[in-house]
């Protein structure tokens, strides 16, 4: 499961999104979660990638 933040936030004039992704890990079998602040056009595709 994976969740977007609706918020925007703002730094020298350009719209950034932050994307939150929850991972499994291989080796103990436990989920983390990784975030990452990215362009919004892009969210998509960070959420999608495994």
């Amino acid at each position: 499961m994976a969740k977007k933040t609706v918020a925007s936030l703002q730094t020298s004039s350009k719209r950034l999104s932050k994307a939150i992704k929850m991972v499994k890990s291989p080796k103990s079998g436990a989920y983390t979660f990784v975030e990452t602040i990215i362009d919004p056009s892009k969210v998509d595709a960070f959420l999608a990638k495994k």
